[in-house]
């Protein structure tokens, strides 16, 4: 399912660009027996639904000819939520100060999730993270498995 999503994102990407939207991700999972395939979408001060329906009536049309996906799935499109993922890189920067969790592929000190505020991404790539400790740990990108914005 990973290659469809590698495949739509630059095809979807700008038709976000030209509605002012950014492309967060995009999922294609089973939920309920059906296959779903869903773009999130995001601007700043966030999105509407009339951003969502503008979007997909632009994209369905693509998705329609293109016929990227050989059975029949559900389209949508939605806000990434609160609880945003951290996709790129700029997301690290752009959300600096915002309390987040990562998960890792594998343990680091111990550790395979870690809740904190981000200080983003120093000149190595690492995620720096300040713990409840009031502690700095660097975090390498490679080893993130999954980032998001969290709740107090």
């Amino acid at each position: 399912m990973s290659k469809i999503v590698e495949k739509l994102f630059p095809i979807a990407e700008p038709f976000a660009q030209s509605l002012g939207l950014e492309l967060v991700d995009i999922e294609f999972v089973k939920e309920g027996g059906q296959l779903v395939l869903r773009f999130l979408i995001d601007k700043e001060g966030g999105v509407t639904l009339d951003d969502c329906e503008a979007f997909s009536r632009l994209l369905d049309p693509e998705l329609d000819r293109l016929d990227p996906i050989d059975s029949s799935y559900l389209l949508q499109v939605s806000s990434p939520g609160i609880e945003r993922p951290l996709k790129k890189e700029s997301d690290y920067e752009r959300f600096r100060g915002k309390l987040v969790k990562v998960k890792l592929y594998k343990a680091l000190e111990g550790q395979k999730s870690y809740k904190g505020i981000l200080h983003g991404l120093d000149d190595k790539r690492q995620v720096l993270l300040e713990t409840k400790k009031q502690e700095i740990i660097q975090i390498p990108l490679e080893l993130v498995a999954k980032a998001h914005l969290a709740m107090d």
